[in-house]
Protein backbone atom coordinates (compact mmCIF):
# COMPACT_ATOMS: atom_id res chain seq x y z
CA UNK A 1 0.00 0.00 0.00
CA UNK A 2 1.13 3.21 -0.92
CA UNK A 3 -0.15 6.75 0.10
CA UNK A 4 0.41 10.17 -2.37
CA UNK A 5 -1.03 13.40 -2.91
CA UNK A 6 -2.74 12.99 -6.28
CA UNK A 7 -4.86 15.20 -8.64
CA UNK A 8 -8.07 14.87 -8.01
CA UNK A 9 -8.55 13.92 -11.80
CA UNK A 10 -6.02 10.68 -11.24
CA UNK A 11 -7.89 9.78 -8.22
CA UNK A 12 -10.85 7.25 -9.32
CA UNK A 13 -10.25 3.71 -8.19
CA UNK A 14 -8.21 5.07 -5.41
CA UNK A 15 -8.60 4.99 -1.29
CA UNK A 16 -9.20 8.12 0.38
CA UNK A 17 -6.85 8.40 3.21
CA UNK A 18 -8.61 11.01 5.23
CA UNK A 19 -12.19 12.46 5.25
CA UNK A 20 -13.15 15.32 3.58
CA UNK A 21 -15.49 17.90 5.32
CA UNK A 22 -16.69 20.90 3.69
CA UNK A 23 -16.15 24.10 5.55
CA UNK A 24 -19.43 24.19 7.74
CA UNK A 25 -18.55 20.32 9.07
CA UNK A 26 -20.69 18.54 6.80
CA UNK A 27 -18.83 15.46 5.64
CA UNK A 28 -17.91 15.45 1.65
CA UNK A 29 -16.38 11.58 1.84
CA UNK A 30 -15.61 9.32 4.26
CA UNK A 31 -12.00 7.56 4.75
CA UNK A 32 -11.61 4.84 3.29
CA UNK A 33 -13.80 5.41 0.58
CA UNK A 34 -12.94 3.99 -3.10
CA UNK A 35 -12.76 7.12 -5.38
CA UNK A 36 -15.36 6.78 -8.58
CA UNK A 37 -16.34 9.21 -11.03
CA UNK A 38 -19.38 11.00 -9.73
CA UNK A 39 -16.83 11.40 -6.38
CA UNK A 40 -13.93 12.98 -8.68
CA UNK A 41 -16.49 15.24 -9.54
CA UNK A 42 -18.30 15.83 -6.42
CA UNK A 43 -14.39 16.71 -5.31
CA UNK A 44 -13.95 19.03 -7.92
CA UNK A 45 -17.55 20.96 -7.76
CA UNK A 46 -15.91 21.55 -4.07
CA UNK A 47 -13.07 23.12 -5.28
CA UNK A 48 -10.83 20.38 -4.16
CA UNK A 49 -7.59 20.38 -6.75
CA UNK A 50 -5.48 17.34 -5.18
CA UNK A 51 -5.99 14.43 -2.60
CA UNK A 52 -4.36 12.00 -0.52
CA UNK A 53 -5.08 8.95 -1.54
CA UNK A 54 -3.52 5.63 -1.67
CA UNK A 55 -4.12 1.96 -3.73
CA UNK A 56 -3.96 -1.36 -3.09
CA UNK A 57 -0.75 -3.42 -4.35
CA UNK A 58 -0.33 -6.78 -5.42
CA UNK A 59 -1.72 -9.44 -2.65
CA UNK A 60 -3.56 -7.08 -0.78
CA UNK A 61 -7.24 -6.82 -0.39
CA UNK A 62 -9.36 -3.40 1.07
CA UNK A 63 -10.11 -2.65 4.17
CA UNK A 64 -13.78 -2.75 4.10
CA UNK A 65 -13.57 -6.12 2.06
CA UNK A 66 -11.61 -7.42 4.49
CA UNK A 67 -13.70 -6.89 6.96
CA UNK A 68 -17.05 -8.10 5.00
CA UNK A 69 -15.15 -11.67 4.10
CA UNK A 70 -14.28 -12.09 8.22
CA UNK A 71 -17.55 -10.98 9.68
CA UNK A 72 -19.52 -13.42 7.49
CA UNK A 73 -17.80 -15.65 9.80
CA UNK A 74 -17.45 -14.29 13.13
CA UNK A 75 -21.10 -14.90 14.37
CA UNK A 76 -24.34 -17.12 14.06
CA UNK A 77 -27.79 -16.90 15.74
CA UNK A 78 -30.41 -13.78 16.04
CA UNK A 79 -27.55 -11.53 14.74
CA UNK A 80 -27.04 -9.09 11.63
CA UNK A 81 -24.17 -7.41 10.06
CA UNK A 82 -23.98 -3.26 9.56
CA UNK A 83 -21.39 -2.47 7.72
CA UNK A 84 -19.70 0.99 8.31
CA UNK A 85 -17.44 2.91 6.83
CA UNK A 86 -13.35 2.76 7.68
CA UNK A 87 -13.16 -0.89 7.41
CA UNK A 88 -15.84 -1.65 10.46
CA UNK A 89 -18.78 -3.85 10.83
CA UNK A 90 -20.59 -3.77 13.58
CA UNK A 91 -23.22 -7.13 14.38
CA UNK A 92 -26.56 -6.20 16.00
CA UNK A 93 -28.79 -8.71 17.78
CA UNK A 94 -32.30 -9.08 15.89
CA UNK A 95 -33.96 -10.36 18.95
CA UNK A 96 -33.25 -10.73 23.15
CA UNK A 97 -30.47 -13.42 23.33
CA UNK A 98 -27.57 -14.24 25.31
CA UNK A 99 -24.41 -13.65 23.77
CA UNK A 100 -21.99 -16.83 24.00
CA UNK A 101 -18.19 -16.02 23.28
CA UNK A 102 -15.31 -18.29 22.37
CA UNK A 103 -12.40 -16.21 24.36
CA UNK A 104 -9.64 -18.55 23.18
CA UNK A 105 -10.70 -18.06 19.55
CA UNK A 106 -11.15 -14.39 20.47
CA UNK A 107 -7.67 -14.19 21.67
CA UNK A 108 -6.21 -15.49 19.04
CA UNK A 109 -7.51 -13.57 16.06
CA UNK A 110 -6.90 -10.28 18.27
CA UNK A 111 -3.10 -10.96 19.08
CA UNK A 112 -2.32 -12.20 15.56
CA UNK A 113 -4.52 -10.84 12.58
CA UNK A 114 -4.56 -7.25 11.58
CA UNK A 115 -8.58 -7.31 11.88
CA UNK A 116 -9.85 -6.60 15.52
CA UNK A 117 -12.71 -7.83 17.36
CA UNK A 118 -14.36 -6.48 20.15
CA UNK A 119 -17.54 -8.56 21.68
CA UNK A 120 -19.84 -7.82 24.72
CA UNK A 121 -18.86 -10.08 27.71
CA UNK A 122 -19.41 -14.09 27.81
CA UNK A 123 -23.23 -15.06 28.47
CA UNK A 124 -23.99 -11.77 28.84
CA UNK A 125 -28.18 -10.68 28.11
CA UNK A 126 -28.82 -8.41 24.83
CA UNK A 127 -31.69 -6.80 24.00
CA UNK A 128 -33.49 -7.05 19.97
CA UNK A 129 -31.06 -3.99 18.35
CA UNK A 130 -28.36 -4.04 20.73
CA UNK A 131 -24.55 -4.29 19.06
CA UNK A 132 -23.33 -7.39 20.15
CA UNK A 133 -19.62 -6.84 18.42
CA UNK A 134 -17.73 -4.70 16.03
CA UNK A 135 -14.92 -5.94 13.62
CA UNK A 136 -12.58 -3.41 12.72
CA UNK A 137 -9.79 -3.69 10.24
CA UNK A 138 -6.19 -1.77 9.94
CA UNK A 139 -5.86 1.13 8.04
CA UNK A 140 -6.96 0.78 4.26
CA UNK A 141 -5.79 -2.11 3.52
CA UNK A 142 -5.25 -6.59 4.94
CA UNK A 143 -2.53 -8.73 3.27
CA UNK A 144 -4.27 -11.32 1.43
CA UNK A 145 -2.32 -14.20 2.76
CA UNK A 146 -3.35 -12.81 6.19
CA UNK A 147 -6.88 -12.68 5.09
CA UNK A 148 -6.85 -16.22 4.03
CA UNK A 149 -5.57 -17.38 7.12
CA UNK A 150 -7.85 -15.65 8.97
CA UNK A 151 -10.64 -17.13 7.09
CA UNK A 152 -9.80 -20.35 6.96
CA UNK A 153 -9.37 -20.54 11.14
CA UNK A 154 -12.77 -19.37 11.03
CA UNK A 155 -13.64 -22.26 8.61
CA UNK A 156 -12.28 -24.28 10.73
CA UNK A 157 -12.93 -23.50 14.45
CA UNK A 158 -16.84 -21.88 14.09
CA UNK A 159 -17.97 -18.69 14.56
CA UNK A 160 -16.24 -16.46 17.80
CA UNK A 161 -19.41 -15.51 19.26
CA UNK A 162 -22.93 -16.79 18.92
CA UNK A 163 -26.36 -14.73 19.83
CA UNK A 164 -28.53 -17.54 21.45
CA UNK A 165 -32.02 -16.41 21.30
CA UNK A 166 -34.23 -16.51 24.42
CA UNK A 167 -37.69 -17.00 23.14
CA UNK A 168 -40.93 -17.51 25.88
CA UNK A 169 -38.85 -18.27 29.04
CA UNK A 170 -40.30 -19.16 32.24
CA UNK A 171 -38.38 -20.04 35.61
CA UNK A 172 -39.89 -21.87 38.38
CA UNK A 173 -38.78 -20.82 41.79
CA UNK A 174 -38.30 -22.78 45.03
CA UNK A 175 -38.63 -20.83 48.39
CA UNK A 176 -37.19 -22.44 51.18
CA UNK A 177 -36.75 -22.03 54.95
CA UNK A 178 -36.04 -24.61 57.69
CA UNK A 179 -39.17 -23.18 59.48
CA UNK A 180 -41.12 -21.82 57.02
CA UNK A 181 -41.34 -21.52 53.10
CA UNK A 182 -43.37 -18.35 53.37
CA UNK A 183 -41.05 -16.49 55.36
CA UNK A 184 -38.65 -17.11 52.70
CA UNK A 185 -40.79 -16.04 50.17
CA UNK A 186 -41.81 -12.73 51.80
CA UNK A 187 -37.26 -12.05 51.89
CA UNK A 188 -36.81 -12.92 48.77
CA UNK A 189 -39.71 -12.49 46.25
CA UNK A 190 -39.14 -9.07 45.45
CA UNK A 191 -35.42 -9.29 44.38
CA UNK A 192 -36.42 -12.28 42.48
CA UNK A 193 -39.13 -10.64 40.57
CA UNK A 194 -37.24 -7.60 39.66
CA UNK A 195 -34.50 -9.83 38.21
CA UNK A 196 -36.36 -11.94 36.00
CA UNK A 197 -38.92 -9.18 34.49
CA UNK A 198 -35.54 -7.58 32.41
CA UNK A 199 -36.33 -11.25 30.49
CA UNK A 200 -40.01 -10.59 30.47
CA UNK A 201 -40.65 -12.83 33.16
CA UNK A 202 -43.63 -11.06 35.26
CA UNK A 203 -45.40 -13.95 36.79
CA UNK A 204 -42.85 -17.02 37.62
CA UNK A 205 -44.15 -20.26 39.20
CA UNK A 206 -43.48 -20.34 42.60
CA UNK A 207 -43.70 -23.00 45.30
CA UNK A 208 -42.68 -21.94 49.58
CA UNK A 209 -41.60 -25.45 51.59
CA UNK A 210 -39.64 -26.24 54.25
CA UNK A 211 -36.63 -26.62 53.75
CA UNK A 212 -36.62 -30.82 54.75
CA UNK A 213 -35.52 -33.25 52.29
CA UNK A 214 -39.50 -35.07 51.45
CA UNK A 215 -40.49 -31.24 51.48
CA UNK A 216 -37.71 -30.12 49.03
CA UNK A 217 -38.03 -32.61 47.08
CA UNK A 218 -41.86 -32.22 46.13
CA UNK A 219 -41.67 -29.04 45.56
CA UNK A 220 -38.54 -29.28 42.85
CA UNK A 221 -41.15 -32.13 41.22
CA UNK A 222 -43.91 -29.74 41.47
CA UNK A 223 -41.87 -27.01 39.26
CA UNK A 224 -40.29 -29.69 37.38
CA UNK A 225 -44.11 -30.54 36.23
CA UNK A 226 -44.74 -27.33 34.62
CA UNK A 227 -41.67 -27.11 32.37
CA UNK A 228 -39.79 -23.77 33.11
CA UNK A 229 -36.62 -23.34 30.86
CA UNK A 230 -34.85 -23.39 34.40
CA UNK A 231 -35.64 -23.40 38.37
CA UNK A 232 -34.47 -21.28 40.71
CA UNK A 233 -33.67 -22.41 44.83
CA UNK A 234 -33.73 -19.48 47.07
CA UNK A 235 -32.61 -21.22 50.54
CA UNK A 236 -32.44 -19.03 53.49
CA UNK A 237 -29.72 -21.33 54.32
CA UNK A 238 -26.23 -21.45 53.24
CA UNK A 239 -25.01 -24.93 51.86
CA UNK A 240 -22.71 -27.12 53.49
CA UNK A 241 -22.12 -28.58 49.54
CA UNK A 242 -24.15 -30.98 46.78
CA UNK A 243 -24.76 -33.49 49.92
CA UNK A 244 -27.08 -30.77 52.21
CA UNK A 245 -30.49 -30.47 51.71
CA UNK A 246 -31.13 -29.20 48.39
CA UNK A 247 -28.30 -30.94 47.03
CA UNK A 248 -30.04 -34.29 48.30
CA UNK A 249 -33.32 -33.40 46.74
CA UNK A 250 -31.78 -32.77 43.70
CA UNK A 251 -29.91 -36.20 43.28
CA UNK A 252 -32.83 -37.67 44.39
CA UNK A 253 -35.12 -36.65 41.44
CA UNK A 254 -32.44 -37.53 38.94
CA UNK A 255 -30.27 -34.25 38.42
CA UNK A 256 -26.49 -34.15 37.36
CA UNK A 257 -25.03 -32.05 39.75
CA UNK A 258 -23.08 -29.92 37.71
CA UNK A 259 -20.92 -27.53 39.88
CA UNK A 260 -21.07 -26.64 43.63
CA UNK A 261 -18.64 -23.27 44.26
CA UNK A 262 -18.75 -20.11 41.37
CA UNK A 263 -15.58 -17.70 41.39
CA UNK A 264 -17.83 -14.85 41.87
CA UNK A 265 -18.37 -12.71 44.60
CA UNK A 266 -21.52 -12.76 45.79
CA UNK A 267 -22.59 -16.14 44.47
CA UNK A 268 -19.53 -18.29 46.05
CA UNK A 269 -22.05 -20.78 47.31
CA UNK A 270 -23.85 -21.26 43.85
CA UNK A 271 -25.50 -24.99 42.91
CA UNK A 272 -25.62 -25.94 39.08
CA UNK A 273 -27.32 -28.94 38.42
CA UNK A 274 -29.47 -30.21 35.13
CA UNK A 275 -32.95 -32.14 35.49
CA UNK A 276 -32.59 -33.58 31.52
CA UNK A 277 -32.72 -30.06 30.04
CA UNK A 278 -33.86 -27.64 32.77
CA UNK A 279 -31.07 -25.65 34.87
CA UNK A 280 -31.37 -25.69 38.42
CA UNK A 281 -29.77 -23.48 40.97
CA UNK A 282 -29.59 -23.33 44.13
CA UNK A 283 -27.99 -19.62 45.13
CA UNK A 284 -28.78 -18.87 48.56
CA UNK A 285 -27.87 -15.10 49.49
CA UNK A 286 -28.39 -13.86 46.38
CA UNK A 287 -32.20 -13.37 46.64
CA UNK A 288 -31.37 -10.79 49.29
CA UNK A 289 -30.66 -7.55 47.53
CA UNK A 290 -31.01 -6.88 43.48
CA UNK A 291 -27.13 -5.88 43.43
CA UNK A 292 -25.40 -8.50 40.73
CA UNK A 293 -24.79 -11.67 41.40
CA UNK A 294 -23.70 -14.80 40.61
CA UNK A 295 -27.61 -15.30 39.39
CA UNK A 296 -27.38 -12.59 36.79
CA UNK A 297 -24.43 -14.29 35.38
CA UNK A 298 -26.17 -18.07 35.28
CA UNK A 299 -29.08 -17.06 34.12
CA UNK A 300 -29.32 -15.04 30.29
CA UNK A 301 -27.28 -18.62 29.40
CA UNK A 302 -30.15 -21.15 31.21
CA UNK A 303 -33.40 -18.92 29.44
CA UNK A 304 -31.48 -19.38 25.99
CA UNK A 305 -31.67 -23.16 26.84
CA UNK A 306 -27.33 -23.35 26.94
CA UNK A 307 -26.35 -25.99 28.91
CA UNK A 308 -23.47 -24.72 31.12
CA UNK A 309 -20.60 -26.65 32.17
CA UNK A 310 -18.60 -26.75 35.58
CA UNK A 311 -15.59 -25.60 33.47
CA UNK A 312 -17.58 -22.30 32.20
CA UNK A 313 -18.74 -21.72 35.92
CA UNK A 314 -14.82 -22.20 36.73
CA UNK A 315 -13.98 -19.53 34.14
CA UNK A 316 -16.42 -16.47 35.75
CA UNK A 317 -13.73 -15.92 37.96
CA UNK A 318 -11.92 -13.67 36.14
CA UNK A 319 -14.08 -10.72 36.68
CA UNK A 320 -16.48 -12.35 38.99
CA UNK A 321 -15.55 -9.75 41.80
CA UNK A 322 -19.13 -8.17 41.23
CA UNK A 323 -19.13 -5.96 44.21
Amino acid sequence: MRAQTVDVRESIGRVLCCTIFRPDGRKVLSKGHIINDDDMRLLESEGMRRVWVTELEEGEVGEDDAVQQVTSLVACGAVEIRMATGGRANLVSTEDCCVLVDDELLRQINCTASIVIATVQNFNFCGAGQRIATVKSAPFAVAQSELDALVSILQERGPVLQARPIRHPSVGILYSDPASGEQARQLFEKAARYRLEKFGIFQPMSVAVAEDDVSVTQGLLRLLRSRPTAILVASTTAPAGPKDVIGRAMTKIGCHLERFLAPVEPGNFLLLAFKDDIGIVSAPGCFRSIKPNAVDLVLPPLLARYRISGWEIGALGHGGLLG
